[in-house]
């Protein structure tokens, strides 16, 4: 990954452009990161990744909420017998 300064970043705008195609450019501030530059196929494969990641959460809210009506209905299945 490469980095460089927002002076630099901005004095060798077009060479970044074609290194950003084969990783990422952080362009630091003050000495610390301020932006990144990306391909859009980077960007594409990070949006796809952050929607399989939402629908997982959605899917794991589902299922404890079912979860939570099911024992509320029945009741837990452990008993004091149960080594659970």
């Amino acid at each position: 990954m490469m980095t460089v300064t927002s002076v630099e970043a901005q004095s060798r705008f077009g060479y970044l452009l074609d290194n950003a195609q084969r990783e990422p450019v952080i362009i630091t501030r003050h000495g610390r990161p301020a932006a990144c530059m990306i391909s859009p196929q980077d960007l594409k494969a990070l949006q796809q990744a952050r929607a399989q990641g939402d629908q997982g959460r959605d899917w794991a809210a589902a299922s404890a909420q079912a979860w939570n009506e099911f024992d509320a209905r029945f009741g837990a299945f452990a008993d004091e017998y149960s080594t659970l």
